[in-house]
């Protein structure tokens, strides 16, 4: 009687021959939905774009109207820009718009005196080391918690807690802000704790030198549950196959984190890396505006409250839109670069190559 390897003479398999077609099956299935998205997506590449609006007219029907109100006020008003290049005065008209075009055409003029403004780089330097301290402390932290909601499995423990994690988001920033006053400020909890057992208080909001880490704080506080959305709806979407087959073959749950999930979540985390990129000149304009008097304009000018300083308080409307344009294109730039290394990476990024 000739036996296979792993098998015993009463005609039952040891466990270590089980866990081989285990894990060989999962890996199998999960090539082989890959290998369907691919064709399913070629043939449906291949059918006419006629065709393909008749059959989904009820769809196009549905997003017409979002797309209506994008043109006309995201793209539409583009077509402002172009006040970067004049001395704009609304008031050579009896509106704005017919303003546009009695103004003076002044060029580049607005672009070199922005170069010479050292509180425009002021700005720039404050945006730039906000954003930095945000990606490294900010992003993390929404894929950390979501791997930590996901490992709990209690469904309604999960439910609870991310309910909890995301109700931040609806707050506003002047409901943050005050939150963070009574519990950080001169007269907030803390510090009269601290004075009550003979210590001296603080007032963290009040602190120039800290107000990165605060304002961090609060966008972590805030919106990090809308993240973890993000991620959740990732994960939910990995097959239980490669986790059962992973266990089988011996990998604890760490490894299984490190082989499994963090895998599965590359190509979301890849997308949002892109997007926060090329969001990257705009790290807030309310959250900053609001606390600007109690640190100073040298900690807590950023490019948005610098345009809206320059533009609606001075009434220098061609110049903000200068700074605003820049801004924009360089925007651009950074998601064009951030999409281009996403591809290097062999993830897909915003759009395909």
């Amino acid at each position: 009687m000739s036996l296979t390897a792993g098998s015993r003479p009463d005609g039952t398999r040891s466990v270590a021959a089980v866990e081989e077609p285990t894990a060989a099956v999962a890996a199998a299935t999960a090539t082989g939905r890959a290998a369907r998205r691919t064709r399913r997506a070629a043939r449906e590449s291949k059918v006419p774009w006629r065709v393909r609006l008749r059959r989904d007219r009820t769809l196009v029907l549905m997003t017409l109207p979002v797309i209506l109100l994008l043109v006309l006020f995201n793209y539409v008003p583009l077509l402002g820009n172009v006040v970067a290049f004049q001395d704009y005065d609304p008031y050579v008209s009896s509106n704005g718009i017919t303003a546009i075009f009695h103004s003076p055409w002044v060029g580049v003029e607005q672009f070199s005196r922005m170069m010479d403004d050292p509180l425009f780089w002021s700005a720039v330097k404050n945006t730039i080391l906000l954003f930095g301290l945000q990606l490294v402390l900010f992003f993390p932290i929404p894929i950390a918690l979501a791997l930590l909601i996901n490992s709990v499995i209690r469904p309604r423990v999960r439910a609870v807690a991310q309910a909890i994690m995301y109700l931040p988001h609806f707050f506003s920033w002047v409901l943050v802000v005050t939150v963070f006053q009574q519990i950080f400020g001169g007269a907030g909890i803390i510090a009269q704790t601290l004075e009550k057992h003979g210590w001296t208080g603080f007032d963290l909001m009040t602190n120039a030198d800290l107000f990165k880490y605060l304002v961090t704080a609060q966008a972590v506080w805030k919106d990090a549950g809308w993240g973890i959305i993000v991620f959740l709806a990732a994960l939910a979407a990995v097959s239980t196959d490669l986790y059962e087959a992973a266990a089988m073959d011996g990998a604890g749950r760490w490894r299984r984190m490190w082989h499994v999930t963090l895998p599965a979540l590359r190509p979301v985390i890849a997308l949002l890396l892109v997007l926060r990129v090329g969001d990257a000149l705009s790290v807030g304009f309310e959250q900053f505006l609001l606390q600007r008097d109690a640190v100073g304009v040298g900690a807590s000018e950023v490019l948005d409250t610098y345009v809206w300083n320059m533009g609606i308080q001075n009434g220098d409307f061609s110049y903000a839109a200068a700074v605003g344009l820049v801004k924009g294109a360089i925007g651009v730039c950074l998601v064009l670069a951030a999409n281009k290394f996403a591809h290097l990476l062999g993830e897909q990024g915003v759009y395909k190559k």
